[in-house]
C-alpha cells in the first residue's frame, strides 16, 4: 500500500498540490487526470524519488520495484532489441556476466546462473520483446537497428517497450498513448489488462482510460480527489457535482442546446445504421455530461465556411508511394463532398498518413488523378505543424500573419477560446509546453475557415478538458472531414463513416468501431495463443467475405441514399414555401385563394417528408439487419 500524506509541493512560485493525501490499494490501476501544468509529472517525479515535497510524506515505496515510460529520447548506438532488454537490470547483467563467464571457460559458474536464468524466465526474453515490438507496430527487422536509426516519435514507443519489459509492482506511464496508432493502443490496452501490479497512468485518452482503470484520481484546486470508477464514472460523478452550481448553470444550457441541435440535424443524415444508433447514444450522453466540462478554459467553434464546392476533392484511379516501383496505395477512388465525415483506420504503415498527403497535394500522385474543387480550402494539421511554428513570434503575432487586417480584439476574442490570454497572446512561444504548441497550430487551422478538413492525430498533447471542446467544435463543423486518431471516443463522436487502408488499398468498412476494435484485439489474442500472425488465407478470406458483404448491402444503401436525396429536396422546397407563407400580405382578403394553394403544398410537403422518413428508417432496419447477419 502506498500512501500520500499531506503532501505539499512548489514548483518555482507555482503551489500544485497542497497537504493532498491519497492512498494506492496494491493492484489498483488509477489513471491521474487533471490540466496541464496541474501537477501529474510533478507527481510522478515524487514517487521516482526525484522531487522532495515541501511537506509531507509517501510511504510504502521502500522494496517496491518501479517501471516507468522515461519521456526523454535516447540516441544510443544499442540494437532496439537490446536496448528494450535492458528494461529488466538484472536478466541484462546476467546475460553479460554469462557471456564473459563461457568465453573464459568457467562453465561451473556459469551453470549457478542458469539456474537463476530459468528463475526469472530468461530464456524467453527474445520471444518477449518481439512480441513488445510488434504490438507496438515495429517492423518485423526494427529489433536488429540502433535505437538512433528510430525518429522521436518511434524512440519512445522503444522507451514503452523497456518499461513493458521491467519486472516491477507498480508501473508509472506518462501519456502511453501520444506516439501509437489505434491498432497498437488496443494491443497495450490488453496488455496492460493482464499487468499484476499497481498502474498509475497520466494519460488523456478517455476510452483507454475506460478500458484499463478502475480508479480515476484528480488533480483539481491542489488536492488528489479519487473517484472510483472509470472516466465515464468520474465524468458522471462529477457532472452531477457541478450542474448544481448555479453560476455555471447558463453555460451548461447552451452546451446542451448546442449537441440536441446537432442530434437534430444528424439523426436523418446517416446512412450507416448501427454507427447512427451508436453515435446518438454517444451524444446523449454527451448531454447527461456535458456539465462535467462546464469549468473547461476551451470553448471555441469551427467558423462557417465560405464558397464551397461539390464535390470538394477527388481521387480518381490514383497510385500513391515515394517510389514508382513500390507504391503503398494502388486504385484508390475517393470523392469527398461537403458534409462527410470519415475516419481512416488500418494498421501501422498501412498508409494512412500517404493517403492524407495525397489528398493534400503534399505528395503527388504516381499515376491516377486528384482534382480540387475552385472553391476547396483545406484545412491540414499533423504533429509536424508544430515544427514549423515561429517559436519568437507570439501566438498574436502568427494569427496577424494569416490575417493582416484582422482587428486585434477578434484575434484575441478567438485565441480566448483556445485559452491563450492575457501575456501568453504577445509574447514568444518558445516556453509552450507540447500542448500549448498544439493548441495554436489548431487554432490557426480554424481561423483559415477550411471546408474540408484533413487531420492526422489531432489530439497528441491535447488534455481531457481540450478534446472535449475539440469534439464539439467537430460535431458543429459545416465542411468534409477526414480523420485518424487512435483516441477512439474523438472518432465515434466525429465520423459518420470508416475507411479501411490495408493491403495497399483503400476500402469502405462496414462494420463500425466497436467491430474494429473487437477484430483487432482476436488478432493478437491469437498471436498470443500460439497461432502466429495474420496468414495470407486469412486475410484473403476476410477480402473476400468483405466483398460479398459490400455487395449484400449494395442496393439497401442505394435506396437509403436515393430517400436522403428526396429529403434534402424536400427540406429545400418546404423552406422555401415557409418563407413565402411568413409574407403578412399574403394574409389579406385579395390573396386568399394564393393563400389556400400555398398551405395545401405545405401540408402535401410535410407528408411527404413524414413518408420518407419512414421509408428511410425501414431500409436502415433492412441495413443493419443484414449487417449483423
Amino acid at each position: 500500500m502506498i500512501i500520500l500524506r499531506d503532501i505539499s509541493l512548489r514548483r518555482g512560485a507555482k503551489l500544485l498540490l497542497e497537504q493532498a493525501n491519497a492512498t494506492l490499494q496494491p493492484g489498483q490501476r488509477l489513471a491521474l487526470i487533471g490540466a496541464n501544468g496541474s501537477g501529474k509529472s510533478s507527481l510522478f517525479a515524487l514517487l521516482l524519488g526525484e522531487l522532495q515535497a515541501d511537506h509531507g510524506d509517501i510511504e510504502g515505496m521502500n522494496n517496491l520495484r518501479l517501471a516507468h515510460m522515461a519521456q526523454e529520447v535516447s540516441t544510443s548506438v544499442l540494437p532496439a532489441s537490446e536496448y528494450v532488454l535492458g528494461g529488466d537490470h538484472e536478466l541484462a547483467q546476467l546475460r553479460g556476466k554469462l557471456a564473459t563467464l563461457e568465453n573464459a571457460g568457467d562453465f561451473a559458474g556459469a551453470a549457478r546462473l542458469h539456474g537463476r536464468m530459468e528463475e526469472i524466465d530468461g530464456y524467453s526474453a527474445e520471444r518477449r520483446i518481439e512480441r513488445l515490438l510488434k504490438g507496438l507496430g515495429f517492423a518485423a527487422d526494427a529489433g536488429a537497428r540502433p535505437v538512433s536509426d528510430f525518429s522521436g516519435g518511434w524512440r519512445i514507443r522503444l522507451n514503452l517497450a523497456r518499461a513493458l519489459m521491467t519486472p516491477s509492482d507498480v508501473m508509472l506511464l506518462d501519456e502511453p498513448t501520444n506516439h501509437l496508432d489505434l491498432d497498437a493502443t488496443l494491443w497495450l490496452q490488453e496488455w496492460l489488462r493482464s499487468y499484476p501490479g499497481t498502474l498509475l497512468m497520466i494519460s488523456h485518452d478517455r476510452d483507454f482510460i475506460d478500458a484499463t482503470c478502475e480508479r480515476v484520481m484528480h488533480i483539481e484546486r491542489c488536492q488528489l480527489n479519487t473517484y472510483k470508477g472509470n472516466y465515464s464514472d468520474f465524468e458522471q460523478q462529477r457532472a452531477e457535482r457541478l450542474a448544481n452550481q448555479q453560476a455555471l448553470y447558463e453555460k451548461q444550457h447552451r452546451r446542451v442546446a448546442q449537441i440536441e441541435d446537432f442530434v437534430r440535424r444528424f439523426r436523418y443524415k446517416e446512412s450507416k445504421a448501427k454507427q447512427a444508433q451508436s453515435r446518438l447514444k454517444e451524444l446523449e450522453r454527451m448531454q447527461q455530461v456535458a456539465p462535467a466540462h462546464l469549468d473547461s478554459p476551451f470553448d471555441f467553434a469551427f467558423l462557417t465556411p465560405g464558397r464551397s464546392s461539390d464535390p470538394l476533392l477527388t481521387l480518381d484511379a490514383a497510385v500513391l508511394g515515394y517510389n514508382q516501383s513500390q507504391p503503398v496505395l494502388s486504385g484508390v477512388e475517393l470523392a469527398l463532398r461537403p458534409g462527410d465525415r470519415i475516419g481512416l483506420l488500418g494498421r501501422n504503415g498501412a498508409g494512412k498518413t500517404t493517403l492524407l498527403k495525397g489528398l493534400i497535394g503534399a505528395l503527388p500522385l504516381l499515376a491516377g488523378e486528384r482534382r480540387a474543387g475552385e472553391h476547396c480550402q483545406v484545412g491540414y494539421f499533423d504533429q509536424q505543424q508544430l515544427e514549423v511554428l515561429d517559436l519568437d513570434a507570439s501566438a498574436l503575432l502568427h494569427v496577424q500573419r494569416l490575417s493582416p487586417d484582422a482587428r486585434e480584439q477578434e484575434i484575441l476574442d478567438f485565441l480566448g477560446g483556445f485559452n491563450f490570454r492575457g501575456e501568453a497572446t504577445s509574447q514568444p512561444i518558445r516556453p509552450f509546453s507540447g500542448g500549448e504548441k498544439a493548441r495554436l497550430a489548431l487554432a490557426l487551422v480554424v481561423w483559415q475557415r477550411p471546408n474540408l478538413l484533413v487531420l492526422d492525430e489531432p489530439t497528441n498533447h491535447l488534455d481531457l478538458d481540450m478534446r472535449h471542446a475539440m469534439e464539439v467544435a467537430l460535431q458543429g463543423f459545416e465542411g468534409a472531414l477526414v480523420l485518424v486518431s487512435h483516441d477512439r471516443h474523438m472518432l465515434r463522436n466525429s465520423v459518420e463513416s470508416l475507411l479501411l487502408v490495408h493491403d495497399g488499398c483503400v476500402e469502405e468498412y462496414s462494420d463500425d468501431l466497436g467491430a474494429y476494435e473487437a477484430w483487432v484485439l482476436n488478432r493478437y489474442r491469437d498471436a498470443d495463443a500460439g497461432n502466429g500472425s495474420v496468414t495470407d488465407n486469412s486475410r484473403k478470406e476476410k477480402r473476400q467475405q468483405a466483398a460479398a458483404s459490400r455487395e449484400r448491402l449494395r442496393p439497401v444503401k442505394k435506396a437509403i441514399a436515393s430517400i436522403e436525396r428526396e429529403l434534402d429536396l424536400q427540406q429545400q422546397h418546404l423552406t422555401t414555401l415557409q418563407a413565402q407563407l411568413a409574407d403578412a400580405d399574403l394574409y389579406q382578403a385579395s390573396r386568399k385563394e394564393e393563400l389556400a394553394g400555398l398551405l395545401k403544398q405545405e401540408g402535401e410537403l410535410k407528408r411527404l417528408g413524414d413518408s420518407l422518413e419512414e421509408r428511410w428508417l425501414e431500409q436502415q432496419q433492412q441495413l443493419e439487419e443484414l449487417t449483423n447477419g
